[in-house]
């Protein structure tokens, strides 16, 4: 059996024209430009292009849409939807940015980490 190692900076790509049926997962980067009727999980970004559709979950780090998603995002780290894009379904994410003509139709939560310092000097904001 052959080992294969899998390169985190490596990029799958999902042409334009191509339907897929069933879960992708990848240890790195996604670019979908094509359908997918299905989960995704990735340990890197997702990129949805202009013409990319995901009919499913999609997990990643960040996440960038740019076209439709018909289910929940959950970004560790960001979420971008640009001007084009259509996200009908919950997000969750530590940083959210929309950019003027996207639709949301969904709910968000934004949950950044916060230290113990970060706790512990903002505890007086809390107690107002």
């Amino acid at each position: 059996m052959k080992n294969v190692q899998t390169d985190k900076d490596s990029i799958t790509i999902i042409s334009a024209g191509a339907v897929i049926e069933g879960k992708l997962t990848s240890n790195g980067n996604i670019r979908i430009d094509g359908i997918i009727n299905g989960n995704i999980d990735a340990h890197g970004n997702i990129t949805v292009g202009e013409h990319g559709e995901i009919n499913g979950e999609v997990k990643g780090k960040t996440i960038t849409l740019g076209g439709k998603v018909f289910g929940s995002i959950n970004a560790s780290e960001k979420v971008l939807l640009e001007a084009k894009s259509i996200l009908k379904g919950d997000l969750i994410t530590k940083i959210l940015v929309v950019e003027e003509g996207a639709v949301f139709d969904g709910t968000s939560k934004m949950n950044p980490i916060l230290s113990k310092n970060d706790v512990s000097s903002n505890s007086e904001l809390f107690k107002k």
